[in-house]
């Protein structure tokens, strides 16, 4: 009974380390690819850095995904990206990496109202991410939703009163919408960041 015990044992060793060692080996291979498809980009060899991660590529991975998911969109294939980064976000759908990857190849098809949902997402997930109160803000100024933009913008202002995007857009946003001395004061402000600013002293000009 010992003797078996022994062979059980030593043979659940021997899996064991079998196993290991083919997950370092399976490691090293990722990282590889990463790295290869690192130096292809570098030099904007975008199938040579695609074919990198896709010898090693499983469906599983959201390192994998939301690399392919770049790679894809640089090379202009923004039908391929979209499957990719979309894949990463459900693989970690409460992370907003991919999330904000998704956004480039649906606004490069121009798909804005996809590209408002998906930013609507990001601060359900973190209200307080500047980078997406200030894209969502532009993309509702320039489809001139004057109103839902000044919300935007203002949050980003008051997490960060001394942002120039932030500040000239919120500026240009209070103009639109006729409150020109919240404007007036705004592009002061942007004067103190910037004093030869020709967007803020022309509208100061038009203000005047």
């Amino acid at each position: 009974m010992e003797t078996l015990k022994t062979l059980l044992l030593s043979l659940l060793l021997t899996l064991m380390v079998t196993a290991v060692h083919g997950q370092n080996g399976n490691y090293i291979k990722l990282r590889e690819a990463f790295k290869t498809s690192y130096q292809k980009e570098a030099f904007e060899k975008w199938q040579d850095a695609i074919n990198a991660l896709e010898s090693v590529y499983t469906a599983d991975s959201y390192e994998c995904n939301l690399r392919l998911g770049w790679l894809y969109y640089s090379a202009g294939n923004q039908t391929e990206s979209m499957t990719h980064y979309q894949r990463a976000v459900e693989l970690k759908p409460f992370a907003i990496e991919a999330k904000f990857g998704l956004i480039y190849p649906i606004y490069a098809m121009g798909n804005m109202e996809e590209v408002k949902k998906l930013y609507t997402e990001i601060l359900t997930i973190a209200p307080n991410n500047t980078q997406a109160l200030y894209q969502l803000g532009s993309v509702h100024f320039y489809q001139q939703e004057y109103e839902k933009a000044s919300k935007l913008f203002s949050k980003v202002v008051d997490l960060f009163p001394f942002s120039y995007d932030a500040l000239i857009m919120l500026a240009h946003t209070n103009f639109h919408l006729k409150k020109y001395r919240e404007a007036k004061v705004l592009y002061n402000k942007v004067l103190l960041y910037n004093p030869d600013d020709a967007a803020a002293l022309e509208s100061l000009r038009l203000l005047e």
